[in-house]
């Protein structure tokens, strides 16, 4: 194995299972934060909500995740890791921008 090879398969797809039930667990808990701010502003009409401004800041948390993360695994050569995050992330960022939205 030279300097400049990609690790082996089952390494990579090992590392992307890892990462898979990482992200489905930070994705899942940023919904539970979106979906309780919802429920908390049902309880205070007088204020301005709360539930649009954490679903924005977990699309951030995602997309920044799915930047540093995907791409720093790419620039590893780290492939299949690299694509899981990237795309992973990148959908679970796309679902919390578009839960505002639905309501």
């Amino acid at each position: 194995m030279g300097s400049g090879s990609e690790p082996p398969t089952g390494r990579q797809a090992g590392v992307s299972l890892a990462l898979l039930v990482i992200d489905l667990m930070v994705i899942a808990w940023l919904l539970f934060r979106y979906g309780v701010a919802g429920w908390a502003d049902g309880y205070d009409p007088g204020n301005p909500p709360d539930a649009p401004g954490e679903a924005l800041r977990g699309v951030w948390i995602l997309a920044g995740g799915a930047v540093v993360t995907g791409g720093g695994l790419l620039r590893l050569r780290w492939r299949i890791p690299g694509i899981v995050q990237l795309v992973v992330l990148g959908a679970g960022a796309g679902l919390l921008a578009l839960l505002p939205a639905a309501e």
